[in-house]
């Protein structure tokens, strides 16, 4: 829970900080025209950890029926002045409450990494759950181990980290019954020399 309100007063405290940092021209933005090439136009996409929804959520508004949720009220109010076409709910990645088999595609960047690992494999268990039969999911992982890590000064506020090594986040997923379509490391610009783990995983068809 600590870490959890570490996180959520982080990212209120750094807001606009943060989305500076957000340029539409990223690796990992560009990897968002895989669910544009893979998606029928209007499908339901959810994205988790959604921020100020730049430039996710307003990239996939142009063609999908999006809707974010973050739990950092300070990010939702910037989402929603700046994306007004997608809906944006405040709710805990940890505690989504989202019919079973609603949603055609996930979309989550940067926020897992945020929530104690161990609890990650919760979360996967739940996108499993949320998505349709066949639905996709584009994620941002760890791609080292790293199980509790607090950074006094980031943006100007403080932050937390947890998250496993790309070999145990390619099991886990395995495990939680997904296909991977494929992986890669995407270097992280608000940190030069560090990359994360991002993954296209797709729910089993019924």
């Amino acid at each position: 829970m600590k870490n959890k309100e570490t996180v959520r007063a982080g990212y209120n405290a750094i807001a606009n900080a943060y989305l500076a940092t957000r340029k539409p021209d990223s690796e990992d933005v560009r990897l968002l025209d895989e669910l544009v090439q893979r998606l029928p136009r209007g499908a339901r996409v959810l994205d988790a950890g959604c921020g100020a929804g730049v430039p996710v959520a307003q990239y996939l508004s142009r063609y999908f029926d999006v809707v974010g949720v973050d739990f950092a009220e300070a990010q939702l109010q910037l989402a929603r002045q700046l994306v007004p076409q997608a809906q944006f709910v405040c709710q805990d990645l940890t505690e989504l409450s989202f019919p079973d088999a609603t949603i055609d595609a996930i979309c989550s960047y940067y926020a897992i990494i945020h929530i104690p690992r161990k609890e990650h494999e919760a979360i996967l268990n739940d996108f499993y759950r949320l998505l349709k039969p066949s639905g996709l999911a584009l994620l941002c992982l760890g791609a080292d181990d790293l199980e509790d890590d607090i950074v006094e000064d980031y943006l100007g506020a403080r932050m937390y980290w947890s998250h496993y090594d790309a070999e145990t986040n390619l099991g886990m997923i395995k495990a939680c019954g997904f296909e991977l379509i494929w992986s890669k490391i995407v270097a992280d610009a608000t940190s030069p020399g560090s990359g994360h783990l991002f993954v296209l995983i797709q729910k089993k068809p019924a």
